[in-house]
């Protein structure tokens, strides 16, 4: 029965801390794409739009900064 106590707490603690990784890089992301934002309402809500587009297309993380500028160059 301990070993069964010590699994479970292991694997809930496992899950726990991947859980976690996920949403800080998910906060990084959006703090990113805000920060490239500015004040601006308008372009915040356009960049949290191209966030999203970035994760449908599957951008890797490393070249995500740059993709943001890229495409937040269209915004007018």
């Amino acid at each position: 029965m301990d070993y069964f106590i010590v699994v479970v707490a292991t694997a809930a603690g496992l899950y726990f801390h991947g859980w976690l990784y996920v949403r800080m890089r998910r906060w990084m992301d959006r703090d990113l794409a805000l920060s490239l934002a500015g004040d601006d309402p308008a372009k915040q809500a356009f960049m949290l739009q191209l966030l999203e587009r970035a994760r449908t297309e599957k951008v890797k993380r490393k070249a995500l900064a740059a993709w943001l500028e890229r495409e937040a160059a269209q915004y007018r």
